[in-house]
């Protein structure tokens, strides 16, 4: 609805007014209505609440709290409270997230990217009552950031505590058929996925790294660059399934102004890898970050790193990214007494598996099923490994986006994913840009 006004008023409006700086208290809240192509209808409550003081930051808010409550059509469940500020201790950018994910009928597409089959008529629930590609992963979460300058400088520092319990296991909804069996039941029957792992675990995490930052605006950039280098990993001091870990992540976002205040070039260079230990199956899909750009950020695929694949689709110890998007302001204009902007994106995503999650454990659960998927004319083994080298996957679209404020943004995004193999067609209505 807030949508279809802010369009209808861009019509109306003045196509390039000037802005005006935000102070005080300024709130978005809105009905959590909108769609994904991989969790169904969303609807609830959710609200953003900015506090710009005497508008001296602005565009910059001091404070910025975020809090939601929902549910998707295909029963999942979204508890999530946020909170962010660079003002509220001296010196230091303070943010912090408590998070609970219901996630009956989520996506699980196998390990290493091509060398998992991928069969359309399998995804989702099926008519015979079949969630071939569905698991039960319950997420609560709790996420800390600390980040401080060196200086004067645009460089910094970063660091942070975050809380995990997932709870995994076979998918629940009352469309599916009781018995039947699902692409995490195999992995769990034949070892691909470890006994002490296949019902979850809790973690606590620790991270710590460097930032530079160059952005002309954070949220709605039109210039600069954004570098973050960091650490992360948990010595797995609370389940004790011997599967401590460390990993290195890389996120590199650069902005250009090809036609100033109105079309600017970004591109996202991003890699996160393991490098010591070894990570739990249920733990590898969890994209870090440091400012949280979306409410849940998992991949490899989707929404937040490929768009157009399907989520989670490409899951291994290290991956590899790149998002790539023209963004083109085609209206400024008041209304309401906000600040509003409409523009669209064009964008292109790439990615692939680097290091891949026990792959001859993967290979080798082959030669431990036989005959097809019950139900079905697919051969087991087939659905269990391809024999297909990873390689890189590739998705393509358009997004529309309705900003107030340079801060509090609605999109809407459509994309086509370029190989079969990894999906057909994303469609996701959320906030905010990717990067």
């Amino acid at each position: 609805m807030i949508l279809a006004a802010a369009l209808i008023a861009g019509c109306v409006f003045s196509s390039y007014a000037q802005e005006v700086a935000k102070t005080g208290l300024n709130f978005g809240p809105l009905p959590a209505v909108g769609y994904s192509s991989d969790l169904g209808w969303h609807y609830g409550a959710l609200t953003d609440i900015y506090w710009y003081g005497d508008g001296s930051t602005y565009p910059e808010y001091m404070w910025k709290a975020n809090v939601e409550v929902s549910r998707y059509s295909k029963g999942n469940t979204v508890l999530h409270s946020f909170f962010d500020s660079k003002y509220l201790i001296p010196g230091l950018r303070v943010s912090a997230a408590v998070s609970y994910f219901g996630n009956k009928t989520d996506s699980f597409y196998g390990f290493n990217g091509a060398s998992s089959k991928y069969v359309p008529e399998l995804d989702g629930i099926t008519e015979d009552g079949l969630g071939f590609y569905l698991m039960r992963r319950d997420i609560f979460r709790i996420m800390t950031c600390l980040q401080g300058s060196f200086g004067d400088s645009k460089w910094g520092w970063a660091g942070g505590i975050n809380y995990w319990d997932i709870t995994t296991g076979h998918a629940k909804n009352k469309g599916l058929t009781d018995g039947t069996t699902s692409l995490y039941d195999l992995y769990a029957a034949t070892g691909v996925i470890p006994e002490i792992e296949k019902d979850g675990g809790r973690h606590l995490e620790f991270k710590a790294g460097v930032v530079y930052d160059s952005r002309d605006h954070e949220n709605n950039p039109s210039r600069g660059a954004n570098l973050e280098v960091y650490a992360f990993g948990s010595p797995d001091i609370i389940s004790k399934h011997d599967n401590s870990y460390l990993k290195l992540a890389v996120h590199w976002k650069q902005f250009f102004p090809l036609v100033q205040d109105r079309l600017t070039f970004g591109y996202h260079l991003a890699y996160q890898g393991l490098i010591a230990g070894r990570a739990p199956y249920y733990m590898l899909q969890t994209i870090q970050s440091l400012n949280m750009k979306q409410i849940r950020t998992e991949g490899l695929g989707s929404t937040c790193t490929v768009r157009g694949t399907t989520s989670n689709r490409f899951i291994g110890n290290s991956y590899a990214w790149s998002n790539f998007e023209l963004r083109w302001s085609f209206a400024k204009f008041r209304w309401i007494n906000q600040n509003w902007t409409l523009a669209t994106n064009p964008f292109f995503d790439a990615g692939m598996v680097v290091k891949p999650y026990d792959f001859d454990e993967q290979v080798a659960s082959q030669s431990k099923v036989s005959g097809k998927l019950p139900g079905t004319d697919y051969d087991l083994k087939d659905l269990l490994y391809t024999g297909d080298a990873e390689k890189l996957h590739m998705g393509a679209g358009i997004g529309l986006h309705v900003i107030m404020n340079q801060n509090f943004n609605i999109n809407f995004e459509f994309a086509k994913c370029l190989d079969p193999n990894d999906g057909n067609i994303g469609i996701n209505i959320g906030l905010n840009y990717i990067f």
